[in-house]
């Protein structure tokens, strides 16, 4: 069986369209390593939560509350990376604390945790903490009051 030659008295193009199925190919794999290079870059670009549930050994409740106010206006004064961190506790059992971090991004929230005021304080409160769950969380919608 021969090859059907669209192009009667011309020479069949093969080497030509495999050529160019290549280099067609090699821009769509370059399109998208780049389209992926700028989903992950916008992917760490994301903004870092975190939610932490904290019990406090009761007798070191006032110690731990000073470390913590400590560390977290420090934070958000001195860290452009901080977005908010906020700390509340149960109202029938102030010892449980919870936690709400937002970091700008990922290198935000490692600078955050590098950072002499934030080792200072898990130096200072490791042995208040009775139990500690931290909760990686993922934004669905942040929003926030403009001012």
């Amino acid at each position: 069986m021969s090859k059907r030659n669209d192009n009667p008295g011309k020479k069949p193009q093969s080497g030509l369209v495999n050529r160019r199925e290549s280099l067609a190919a090699g821009i769509g794999l370059v399109a998208a390593v780049s389209l992926g290079t700028v989903a992950v870059a916008e992917e760490s670009r994301m903004p870092v939560v975190r939610m932490a549930d904290l019990e406090i050994d009761p007798a070191q409740l006032v110690g731990f509350t000073a470390a913590v106010k400590e560390e977290m206006e420090i934070s958000v004064r001195v860290e452009p990376g901080v977005l908010a961190i906020y700390a509340v506790a149960e109202k029938d059992n102030p010892a449980k604390l919870r936690f709400f971090e937002m970091y700008a991004d990922e290198a935000a929230f490692k600078a955050h945790i590098a950072s002499p005021h934030f080792q200072k304080f898990r130096t200072t409160t490791k042995d208040m903490v009775v139990s500690r769950k931290l909760i990686e969380m993922v934004p669905v919608q942040l929003s926030e009051k403009k001012k």
